[in-house]
This record gives C-alpha cells, structure tokens and sequence, in this order.
C-alpha cells in the first residue's frame, strides 16, 4: 500500500476534472482495461464500471438482465451490461440476493448464440481452471493481491455468514473505535486520569495507581458481586479468572456461570471499556487491603464497581476530556491515509454511507474533519462521502425505539425538530426505522459497521436483521501472534496426542486387569494371555509416560497465547481448543469481522464474501482444501 502523501496525490488526481473525449472518426477503439491498478491516470468509468466481477467474486453469477432504471451504463459506447434492480432481484444458490448483480444484456447474448456458449469451446470444468490460472497470473502482475492472500493476512475481512456485498445499498458507519481510531494508551489513559481525580475527590486512595492497559483484554466480564475479571467460553465456563490485580489459580477457575444475568455482570464490548476495567481491578485491591476509608460506608464489590463507573461518568459528562481531545486531536487519533479511498470506492459504486455515531454534532465535526478531510481530494470535505450523518444517535435504544429528530441546521450546532429525514441532511437523534423509511430500505440491504458488538452489531441484526461488520483492531496483533507461535503449538499438539495414544493403552490395560479381577477374561486373547506381573509394569510404565507428558503439557498450555496477552491469552480462544465467549458472540451476530474499515481497500465494492467450512466433531476430512483449488 501507498504512504500517506501518494494517497493524497492519488486521490487529488482521482477528483481532477475530466476532458471531454474526442470526437472520432471510422470504427471504434478497443476497450482498454477500466482501472485495474489503483490511482491508474486513465479516464474514469461511471459507478458500478469499476471492476470486472471476476477478479474479486466466487459468488453465483447472473448472465441475462433486462434493461432497467438502475442501468448506468449509458455513454458514448454500445453497453454491454445492465445491473440488476431491486424489483428484478432473486436469491442465488447460496441464499443470497442477487440486487446489484452483473448481467450480460439479453440482446448481447442473443447475438453470441443464445445464451453465450457459443464463446466458450469444451466442458465449463476445463475453461474455468484455465480462466482461474490467468486471473490469477492478471492478478500477480497487476499487483492485487489474490482472495486467498488478502483473507490469510491481519487485514483481511473474515466472513462467518456469506455476504454478497453488491447486494449492500447502504452501508452505515459507527465512528469512535470505526472509522476513527483512538491511541488506546493515550484516549483510555486520559480517562482513567480523570476518572480517578473524581475518585480522589470522593475519598478513594488513588495516588499510588497508574493506567495500565495491559491489564484487561475484550471480550472479559467483569464479576461485579465477587470483584472478579472472568474470561468465559462459548459455553459460559470460566476458562480464566482475575481478583483485584492477581490472577487466580485452575481450582478457582472452571465454574459455570449464567452470563444473562445483567446485575451481576458487566462485558468489556469495545476498547471504551479498558479505563473502567482497569480502575476498578486495582480499586479492588484497594477495598480487600482495607485502604478504603471507613466515611465512605461499607461498600461491597457492586457499591465499588457503582463508585467508579459514577467518577467515569462525570468525566465524560463534565466534557473535560472531550475538550482536550478536540484541542489536539492528533495527539488521540491515529491517522489512516487508506480510509477515505476505502469510503470513496463504496460511494461510486453506488453505495449510500451513513454515519450513525452516539458522539455529539461538535465532537464528531472536530475528529471527522481531523481524520478525513486532509486525505480526501480538492474541496471535498468529509460530509460530501455520506448520505446523511446522524449524531447522538443514543445507540442501542436507536436500534429498537423511536426517538425525537432533530435537524443541525448551523455550523455551531442549532438545531431545529424536524419528523423526516432526507438525503444530505445532518440529524440528531431519531431512529433506525425513520432511516429505513427515509431511504425507501429494508433489512438486508444495509450494512452497518461498528465496533461493539452489542450496541452496535447484535441489536441492529436482532431487532432490524441489518447485515453487520464488526472492527476489531486488535484482530492483527492477534494474527501476528497466531503465526509467531505456530511453532510451539505443532509441538503442543504433538505431545498432547502422544498422551492421547499412551493413554489409549493404559486404558485398555486397566479394562484387562478389572475383567481379570472378576475371573473375565480381557478383549483380546494376546491381552488375557499376559501375566499379571507384565500387566502391572507395563501400566505403571504408561502412568510415568503419562504424568511425565503432564509436568511439559501444563505449562505450555498456561503459556498459550501469552504472546497476546501474559494474563489472558488469545482474544478469540479460552483454551487450547475453545472458541471464547466473544468469539461466540461475534459468529452469532456479525457477518463479517475485521481490523478496520480500510480494509475494505483490499476487495472491491463488489465482493462476495463466502463463509467458510464449518467442521464438527464428526467430521473425518474437511471438503475444503485451499491447495486443492489453487491454480497449479
């Protein structure tokens, strides 16, 4: 990818005006290829031309349309495709829509035979393995990534649910942690100051602690009755479990809990999380040492967890904070150059962006001019890439209750009741539903971007069945991690079926000596045959194997993941073999999940995103073998 300042120079020349093309006499020209390497000086197609759907889709593909209002394929040239409408839309094999496909014109293909075999010459099978080895050598040459390279990195786009992404007519954007990412050192730190100021003026000892965000992970619970830090498998067992600032040993550990029981727990969803966490781990500390002030009143773990998400609160409500980010954004926001082509990629393909942020009109105009307008083209600022921009949306209640709207008519923030939104227009407030109703859509024709997976992503799939993407930044330290300890992880696995083998046999050996105890004889002759003396030593032998393996297993199971986090391990794993509690949560609930929204970059407005091959316990062999399917 490009550095910051040839984004820019790229992006400026995108936005330069276009000449008008000459006037030409006799036949015409060949078709050239339409910007196939990114920022290419050639002449700039309508939306919707952007890419052949081959080089960046395995969807079902549709090879007869009809000609319809969504046709934008109008020039000075014969057209040779249409696109297919929302009224003309059916579902593929797959499932899914096929709104926004691709056609060949029915009059092209009359002229090609019919239905269009007449251009291919021997069985589909053959045509398509020669047609992938070229695509793939176009690709390599052209400098694009291959799907399989871009899904196999820490900025791919992972698909839990198959997505045909051309399908997608609005695409809504969350902005803190979304499109904007915050310095988490800097942005949590800063709160965590101002938090404990508030609790120090409560009367809470607080001068000896310091921010450390190293301490908590998402995707943990936070045990408001018991002043624990739980991280729980898919199943609602706790893998891992942290009181105050000690991690606690195995014994503690494995308890199944009931995780809908919201009084008692508290989920770290979004990095906005970190500062609480952290504040009230060592504030726990603090109250078992008996450090609190006795003037405070008896306070249990739940009274102290209250304490400070109150001195949280104030600080984000008092705006002490909010100003300071605003003085000196780049101080809080880590720039990303690669974002507003993603954005401007979706929008002239004819995607509608929307901007739906819980933050105020003032804050988001600051970080959104910060972020955006130095990388976007001439005069385009960044309220030019969406179709309208929704602030203090009030996010989930936005999602499943309907709310006062009200119109930011001033650069200052007046704002006005309004009861109808429209294009271009900047609101406050309102609701999912009157966003729906405005844009004439429904359901899965909106896909909303956000980075909590329940104010963001579960209610908007749960109550409106929104098609969902979750931001998960720390997806690529985790990626990073995963390949740097695969190595140890083979020779885990190793000793771990080795045991699995020796444990095997002592088990069958033991099942010999109780039928042998009980004048039975063993389950084969060979075993009935041994004497007791051989029986004894050679399960005595097994057992030394075995608790041998142990003493080596344990400790690398414990240090598993520490090269993401020493306390907690992986972000997706609780165990070696078990998917976490937000893992669950982000199959369940989220289509498709990445690191950040620019890489979005890496496909194309136009991407069908497959799930993969979901094995279960039964299964042998898995069908899908990536080696198998790649070009030879």
């Amino acid at each position: 990818m490009a550095d910051a300042a040839e984004l820019v120079r790229l992006l400026r020349l995108r936005a330069a005006p276009r000449p008008s093309p000459p006037q030409r006499s006799g036949p015409p020209p060949r078709p050239q290829p339409q910007r196939l390497l990114r920022g290419l000086p050639c002449r700039r197609p309508p939306p919707l031309s952007l890419r052949c759907r081959a080089l960046d889709a395995s969807g079902p593909a549709a090879v007869e349309g009809e000609r319809g209002e969504e046709d934008v394929f109008e020039d000075e040239e014969e057209s040779y495709f249409s696109v297919t409408s929302s009224g003309l839309s059916q579902v593929d094999y797959l499932g899914q829509s096929t709104r926004g496909d691709l056609n060949v014109r029915r009059e092209r293909l009359e002229a090609l035979g019919g239905n269009g075999e007449s251009t291919l010459h021997g069985p589909i099978e053959e045509i398509a393995w020669k047609e992938a080895g070229e695509a793939e050598t176009l690709l390599h040459d052209l400098g694009i990534a291959d799907p399989f390279s871009v899904r196999h990195s820490p900025r791919g786009i992972f698909c839990t649910r198959t997505l045909n992404l051309r399908s997608i007519s609005v695409i809504g954007y969350d902005m803190d942690y979304t499109l904007i990412h915050y310095n988490v050192m800097a942005w949590e730190g800063r709160a965590y100051d101002y938090g404990m100021d508030n609790l120090k003026s409560m009367g809470f000892p607080v001068d000896d602690l310091k921010f450390d965000p190293d301490l908590v992970i998402r995707g943990l619970v936070i045990d408001k009755e018991k002043g624990n830090l739980v991280k729980p498998d898919r199943f609602g067992y706790i893998k891992r479990a942290m009181h105050g600032t000690q991690m606690l040993s195995t014994p503690f550990v494995r308890e199944l809990v009931d995780l809908r029981k919201e009084s008692r727990w508290e989920f770290l969803n979004t990095l906005f999380s970190v500062s609480e966490a952290v504040m009230f781990m060592q504030m726990v500390d603090k109250l078992d040492q008996g450090l609190v002030p006795a003037e405070l009143g008896p306070l249990d773990y739940k009274g102290l967890y209250n304490a400070v998400s109150k001195a949280l609160f104030r600080a984000h409500v008092e705006g002490q904070l909010k100003r300071e980010i605003m003085a000196e954004p780049e101080r809080f926001v880590e720039p990303d150059p690669e974002l507003p082509l993603a954005l401007l990629d979706q929008k002239e393909a004819g995607k509608r962006l929307l901007l739906i942020t819980n933050s105020d009109y003032h804050y988001t105009n600051k970080m959104m001019n910060h972020a955006f307008n130095r990388f976007l083209p001439n005069d385009v600022g960044w309220r030019d890439l969406f179709e309208m921009v929704i602030v203090s949306a009030r996010k989930p209640e936005f999602f499943q209750l309907s709310h006062p709207l009200y119109e930011v008519v001033t650069d200052d923030g007046l704002m006005r009741p309004c009861f109808k939104a429209n294009s271009g227009g900047l609101y406050s407030g309102g609701s999912a539903q009157m966003v729906e109703k405005s844009l004439e859509i429904h359901g899965d024709e909106i896909l909303y971007v956000g980075d909590h997976i329940y104010t963001d992503v579960s209610q908007s799939k749960v109550h409106l069945r929104w098609r969902t993407a979750l931001i998960c930044r720390e997806l690529e330290d985790e990626f990073d991690a995963l390949v740097q300890s695969h190595g140890q992880k083979e020779k885990l696995v190793t000793l771990i079926q080795q045991k699995e083998i020796v444990g095997d046999l002592f088990n069958q050996l033991r099942l010999a000596q109780q039928r042998r105890s009980n004048s039975r004889p063993a389950q084969t002759l060979a075993a009935t045959c041994m004497d007791d003396q051989e029986l004894t030593e050679s399960m005595q032998k097994l057992l030394i194997v075995m608790q041998r393996l142990d003493e080596k297993i344990g400790p690398m199971l414990e240090s598993d993941g520490e090269l993401f986090n020493k306390r907690w391990g992986w972000l997706s794993r609780a165990g070696l073999w078990d998917k976490s509690h937000l893992t669950r949560q982000i199959e369940k609930y989220a289509d498709i999940y990445t690191s950040r929204v620019s890489n979005f970059l890496h496909y194309t407005p136009f991407m069908y995103f497959q799930s993969q091959e979901q094995t279960l316990a039964h299964d042998a062999h898995s069908y899908f073998r990536e080696e198998s399917i790649k070009v030879q």
